[in-house]
C-alpha cells in the first residue's frame, strides 16, 4: 500500500473553491480532495460548483445518506410515511427526533434564506448531471441516534430529551454565535445543542465515529476508474476525516460494520422494575397487615393514579376520548407488559381514529416548528399521545409507590 500523504492545496487554486477550507490525501493511488463547507452557506455552494465544473474530479462523494438525500431531494417524502408502523417497532421516539431537527433546519432556512445541506444537493445534482459516480458517504441517522442512546444513561437521555425539546419549540432566531458554529461544525452536532459539547459519548457517536465512517465509505468506493474523488463535507469532518482516511489500516468492509453495528443489549427496565417491585411488595404487605379490605383499596389506588395521570397526559396530548379511554385501561397493566409503553396503545387507537391526512405530512415541517402546530397537526399530534400518555403513567407509578408505602407504613 502507497504512503498516504496530505497536503494543502496551492493557493493558485483558492479560487477554484471559493475560499473554503480544502485537505487534500493521496491514498492507493488516489486522490482525495476534501472540501470543507458550511450547512448554511451560499459560498459553499458556489464552492461546490466550481470544484465540480472544473472537470478535474472523476466521482464525488457528498456526507450524505440514502435517507437524508430523498429527504432533500424530495419535500412529499414524509407525506408517504407509514405512521402505524413507526409506533408499531417502536420508533416514535427516532420519529420525534427527525422532528426536532427538520424543525431546526427549517427555522435556519427562514432566517438565512438558505436550506440547510444545499451545498450537499447541489453536488450530487451536479455529479449527475455530468454522469460522475456519487457516493453517499455518511451513516444513516437512526443508526447514529441508536448508537448515542446506548451510550447515555437514563439522566443523559432525559438531557437529550430536553435539549432537543427546546429548540424544538424556541420561536427565536438562531444566535450569530450558533450560526458560526454551524459554519465550522457539523448540523448534528448544533442541532443537540450544548450538550453535545458537554457529553464526550455523545459528541464521540456524532462527530468522532463518523469522520471514521465516512473515510471508510471513501477506501470502500474505490475504484481502479477513479482517481480524482472529491468528497463534499462539513467543515467540522475535514481534519477528523483526513486524519482516518490517512492512519486506518484495518479493512473497510469489516470496519463499516462494526460503526453500523447496535448491539443488541437486554432491555431490562431496571428502574422500573425496581418501582414495580417497592408497590407489589407495598401491596402484599397491605393484604398481609390489613387483610382484603386494605389490599383492595391499595389496588384500587395503584389503578386510580397509573390510570389516571396516564389519561390525564393523553388529556394534555389533545388525543380522542376513546384514546384516552385506552391509556386508562392499559396503564394498570404495566408490569404484564414492560416492553411495550403505554403511550404506544394510546398512540395506536388514535392513529387508527384520526388517521392523518396528506395535507398533515405535507404541513410536518412547518408544524413542528411550534406548539400551537404540534397540536393542530394530526401526526405530531400522535407523537404527543405517546410521549405525555408515557410521561402520566411513569409519573402515577412513582406516586403510587409512595401512596402505598404511606398507607402500609401507616
Amino acid at each position: 500500500m502507497n504512503e498516504p500523504m496530505t497536503e494543502n492545496l496551492p493557493e493558485t487554486n483558492d479560487d477554484l473553491f471559493a475560499g473554503q477550507p480544502v485537505r487534500v490525501v493521496e491514498r492507493d493511488g488516489v486522490r482525495y480532495t476534501l472540501l470543507g463547507t458550511a450547512h448554511v452557506s451560499h459560498a459553499s455552494v458556489e464552492a461546490v460548483e466550481k470544484a465540480i465544473d472544473s472537470g478535474r474530479f472523476d466521482a464525488v462523494a457528498v456526507e450524505l445518506d440514502p435517507q437524508r438525500l430523498q429527504a432533500l431531494s424530495d419535500p412529499d417524502t414524509l407525506a408517504k410515511l407509514d405512521l402505524v408502523e413507526v409506533i408499531r417497532k417502536g420508533r416514535v421516539a427516532l420519529f420525534a427526533a427527525n422532528l426536532a431537527l427538520s424543525a431546526y433546519q427549517r427555522r435556519l432556512a427562514e432566517q438565512l434564506g438558505i436550506e440547510p445541506g444545499a451545498e450537499l444537493k447541489r453536488a450530487v445534482e451536479l455529479a449527475r448531471e455530468r454522469n460522475l459516480p456519487v457516493h453517499l458517504i455518511d451513516r444513516e441517522v437512526g443508526l447514529t441516534f441508536r448508537r448515542a442512546s446506548q451510550r447515555l444513561g437514563f439522566f443523559g437521555k432525559l438531557k437529550l430529551v430536553a435539549g432537543l425539546g427546546a429548540g424544538l419549540f424556541s420561536s427565536e432566531e438562531v444566535g450569530e454565535n450558533e450560526i458560526e458554529k454551524l459554519k465550522q461544525g457539523d448540523m448534528l452536532e448544533s442541532s443537540f445543542g450544548e450538550f453535545a459539547s458537554e457529553s464526550p459519548a455523545l459528541y464521540d457517536t456524532i462527530i468522532g465515529e463518523r469522520d471514521r465512517y465516512m473515510a471508510t465509505r471513501l477506501r470502500e468506493a474505490q475504484d481502479p476508474d477513479q482517481r480524482e474523488v472529491l468528497a463534499v463535507v462539513g467543515a467540522g469532518h475535514l481534519a477528523g476525516l483526513a486524519r482516518y482516511l490517512e492512519t486506518d489500516t484495518d479493512a473497510p468492509a469489516p470496519l463499516r460494520a462494526e460503526l453500523e453495528a447496535v448491539p443488541k443489549k437486554r432491555n431490562i427496565p431496571w428502574f422500573t422494575l425496581g418501582i414495580l417491585a417497592i408497590v407489589i411488595t407495598g401491596i402484599a404487605v397491605g393484604f398481609y397487615r390489613g387483610g382484603l379490605g386494605v389490599g383492595t383499596e391499595l389496588l384500587a389506588t395503584w389503578a386510580m393514579y397509573t390510570g389516571g395521570l396516564a389519561g390525564l397526559g393523553c388529556l394534555l396530548a389533545g388525543s380522542h376520548p376513546l384514546s384516552i379511554l385506552t391509556a386508562i385501561a392499559v396503564a394498570p397493566f404495566k408490569p404484564f407488559r414492560l416492553s411495550i409503553p403505554t403511550g404506544a396503545f394510546s398512540a395506536l387507537v388514535e392513529a387508527r381514529l384520526r388517521k392523518p391526512a396528506y395535507e398533515d405530512f405535507l404541513k410536518l415541517r412547518d408544524d413542528a416548528q411550534s406548539l400551537k402546530g404540534w397540536y393542530r397537526n394530526r401526526v405530531t399530534r400522535v407523537v404527543l399521545t405517546f410521549m405525555l400518555t408515557n410521561l402520566g403513567s411513569m409519573l402515577g407509578l412513582w406516586l403510587t409507590a409512595g401512596r402505598v408505602w404511606g398507607k402500609v407504613a401507616g
